[in-house]
Order: structure tokens, then C-alpha cells, then sequence
């Protein structure tokens, strides 16, 4: 019998079942399609269990020792003593059940999806083949078509006597059950700043050897400076600008060799970015090119005749969000359904370290290369009435970037506590092309951070 007689027909087949994948499963689940939904490892992906949430519940638990470390200063003398062991378990029996994807899976399953774990490839058009963890093949001819959203995993440079070592990448970093007494931190993009300042606040010694000239290269100069000197403050080394040539491992430490210095630390954890799952998944049997680091959608995530493809491969930005804005406009597209096509002139983006680094479209930079009229406008978030009031840890600011020839915003950045919430406001701005003449009339509650946008409106040309 052939393949394509063996081929069991179902509406969809949704490959990769992070934040985006296992939405729009869901969705066409409950909409009535019959919905085959895959995942190699866990349903839910990175995100729920080596990512954003168990990693904010690590940096929440940083935080607080943090604000226990000022009472000294604001409300008296406080003694504190670290403790990774409820961090740890937190970790595990909260946020993600000891790394089991049961819940995640029955959610599928009462949604009316049929979930398999396994590897699936592409086969042709609306043709899958999923080899399942007991070794059986299933093969799928996909009536609406096929998604993918096969996301990304650790990247390791290829720096001599690294690989073989047992480095930590996010994932093992985020199973720690205890704290290194020091660390190497290969990496200063978000995933290595916020581990760093983590470890570093439960008492580890931290070197962040970043390649980059700075900190956090995708966001605004002023905004790397700013993180980079509280780092500095709680202790944190960092080192721009940093070529290792040798990584050793030997009597349960690592050394790093950077020029002419040997840089030591028990664990290494190396966060020099991500590879796209895009290698294995037949892609060529859709003619497209396995060999690419993302794959090109138009405005419905369509990628082929009946393909769809969302989150980090599409090159729209590796977050959550955008994954699962994504899903609901691929949603509506295999559902035959009308709406607002993907865009993203807005796309906000979150650092969580403290203080949290927030940005929402471009750059000063990248509005420059755009060939954009330019004005900016920033000012300094401990100086505001808040930052006064609130004392330390309000070390911060907000930068607003002005295409002058529209008079709106297309790009702002807020460094500071709640960051991120602050950011926003400028997002609904840069989202909305609302003129900056209506936002220098808003009324700006008092006394609070986001009030600090008032006064970088008012620096905006001067």
C-alpha cells in the first residue's frame, strides 16, 4: 500500500506546540476542525518550562532580596540570608510540574486535538509523517493544510574545547537546584543579563563575557549603559568586547581564556543565541530552503500553498507575543475568516532585569538608516518626581524617538522599575501613529513613572 493510501486525513496538522502552536491547535480544535497536534519535547514549549516564566519567577525571588538589601536605607536594618531552595521549588512544582506536560496536554485533548509526541517532517504539500516516541510512523494528509511553529533552541559557539563540557545553557540554568559560588556568563543579550544579575544577587561571583561592544545590542546605547553600571554597582564584571579562544574543563570548573587573561567560574553558562528548528522538517519538499535561518511569510503567515508558519523562524522577533499574535491572524486565515493582517511597527520587547529594559519599535539608529526625519526626546527616570520618591532602585530612563516628517512616534525605550509597564503607553502611541502634539495634551498622573513620558515629550528637538 502506498503512503498516500496509508495517509490519514484531517483537517490540520500543527507542528511545534510552543505559546503560538498549541493557540491556534486549540482554536481550530474548537472551531470543529479535526486537528493533529505534534511536539517533539513538551507541549507548551520553551516559554512555560526553561523560559519566560520560570525565569521571572527567578528573577521575582532576585528582586526581593534586592529590596531586602535597601530597607537599610528606606525603613531600618534587615538581615538577609539567601535561599535558592524555594526558588528551586517553585520552579518545578509551580510553574512547570517537575517539566511534565500532562496538564498542558489534556488541555489539547479536551479542546478536541489529537496530540502525539514525536518528530514530524514535511513530506509534500499538506503531507506530514510523524515518527512517534515508540517508534511507529503516522502519516497525515492535511485537508486545510499544515503549521508550523517549530521554534528555536540553544546555540553554542564554536570556541575550541567548549563542546563536550557540561556548560549550562537556559535550560539547565533553569533545573539549578543550587547556586554556583561563580559563573561564567558567555553572552550580555537578555537571557545572560538576567541569569547574571539573578545568580549574582543569591551571592554567586559572575563574569558576563559579552562579544559586542555592549550590553543588550538590539536596544538604545543609553539603555546598555544604564544596565551595565548597576550590574557594575551589585558586583557583576562585565566584559565588552570579549573574544574567548579556549574553553577548559577540568576538577569541576571552567576557565575561559579571553586575550591574555584566564577568566575562571564553577559553571559556565553560555547564552550566545538561539538555532531555528528548521533542520529536519522537509521543508524542501515544499520548495523552500531547509538551510535558511528563517522562513519568509507574508501577511497571513502564509509560507506556501497550504503551509502557515509562525513564532521565532519567522524573523519577526523571538517573543512570546508576537508568536501568539501570530497564531490568532494564522487562525482566522486557515478558518477562511476576514481581519487585520499581521504587522509589526510596534513590537514590544522586555529585559526583566532590574531596572527593566522596555523598547517598542525602532531604534534612534534604525530610524536613521530608515531615512526617517529624526528627533529624540529622554530624560532621566531617578530625577522624576517618582524616581525621588522612590529612592534606590529607580535608576533608569525613558528615550523617545520622533519621525519629525509625520510628527509621531515610531520608537521608544523605558529603563526603570516596571519598565515594562510604563512602555505601554508608547507602544498604544507607536501602534496607534498617535501625533506627539495629542500627546504633549494628555494629563500625566501624578506622582508615577509613566509621568516621566511627559517630560521627555517636552525634550523632544531641544
Amino acid at each position: 500500500m502506498s503512503n498516500e493510501q496509508q495517509a490519514r486525513e484531517v483537517d490540520l496538522v500543527v507542528v511545534g506546540l510552543g505559546p503560538g502552536g498549541e493557540a491556534l491547535a486549540s482554536g481550530a480544535a474548537q472551531a470543529g476542525l479535526s486537528v493533529v497536534a505534534v511536539d517533539k519535547h513538551l507541549v507548551g514549549g520553551e516559554c512555560p518550562y526553561y523560559g519566560c516564566i520560570p525565569s521571572k519567577m527567578m528573577l521575582r525571588a532576585a528582586g526581593t532580596l534586592a529590596e531586602a538589601r535597601r530597607a537599610g536605607t528606606l525603613a531600618g536594618d534587615v538581615e538577609v540570608t539567601p535561599s535558592w531552595a524555594p526558588v528551586a521549588r517553585r520552579i518545578r512544582e509551580k510553574a512547570t510540574d517537575d517539566w511534565d506536560d500532562t496538564v498542558a496536554v489534556r488541555r489539547l485533548e479536551d479542546a478536541g486535538a489529537t496530540v502525539h509526541h514525536g518528530t514530524a517532517r514535511l513530506t509534500g504539500v499538506r503531507r506530514v509523517a510523524v515518527e512517534l516516541r515508540d517508534g511507529s510512523t503516522r502519516t497525515y494528509a492535511a485537508r486545510r493544510g499544515v503549521v508550523l511553529n517549530p521554534g528555536t533552541r540553544p546555540a553554542a559557539p564554536p570556541v575550541p574545547g567548549l563542546e563536550g563540557t557540561p556548560f549550562w545553557s537556559n535550560r539547565e540554568a533553569l533545573r539549578a537546584t543550587e547556586v554556583p559560588a561563580s559563573l561564567v556568563v558567555l553572552g550580555g543579550g537578555p537571557i545572560g543579563c538576567e541569569l547574571a544579575q539573578v545568580f549574582a544577587r543569591f551571592g554567586s561571583r559572575v563574569t558576563v563575557l559579552q562579544h559586542n561592544e555592549r550590553l543588550l545590542p538590539h536596544d538604545e546605547p543609553e539603555a546598555s549603559a544604564a544596565l551595565e553600571r548597576v550590574l557594575a554597582e551589585e558586583g557583576v564584571r562585565v566584559v565588552t568586547g570579549a573574544e574567548p579562544s579556549l574553553v577548559e574543563w577540568a576538577d569541576g570548573g571552567f576557565t575561559v581564556v579571553v586575550g591574555e587573561e584566564r577568566v575562571t567560574g564553577g559553571r559556565l553558562l553560555v547564552a550566545t543565541g538561539r538555532t531555528p528548528n528548521l533542520d529536519g522538517l522537509g521543508l524542501d519538499t515544499v520548495g523552500l530552503d531547509p538551510s535558511a535561518r528563517s522562513v519568509e511569510v507574508d501577511e497571513r503567515l502564509r509560507a506556501a500553498e497550504g503551509l502557515w508558519v509562525l513564532g521565532d523562524v519567522t524573523g519577526h522577533g523571538a517573543y512570546t507575543h508576537v508568536s501568539m499574535y501570530q497564531s490568532a491572524i494564522a487562525l482566522r486565515d486557515v478558518l477562511d475568516q476576514d481581519g487585520p493582517p499581521a504587522a509589526y511597527a510596534a513590537v514590544p520587547h522586555v529585559t526583566f532585569t532590574d531596572p527593566e529594559v522596555a523598547g517598542v519599535g525602532m531604534s534612534e539608529q534604525q530610524a536613521r538608516d530608515a531615512g526617517l526625519s529624526v528627533r529624540t526626546g529622554s530624560t532621566d527616570l531617578a530625577s522624576s518626581s517618582r524616581g525621588f520618591v522612590h529612592g534606590p532602585g529607580a535608576a533608569g530612563l525613558v528615550k523617545l524617538v520622533e519621525d519629525a516628517g509625520r510628527g509621531v512616534l515610531v520608537g521608544a525605550t523605558v529603563v526603570g522599575p516596571a519598565g515594562g509597564e510604563v512602555l505601554h503607553a508608547l507602544a498604544l502611541a507607536v501602534h496607534a501613529a498617535v501625533p506627539v502634539e495629542q500627546l504633549r495634551t494628555m494629563i500625566w498622573a501624578y506622582p508615577t513613572f509613566s509621568r516621566a513620558i511627559e517630560s521627555a515629550l517636552a525634550d523632544l528637538g531641544n
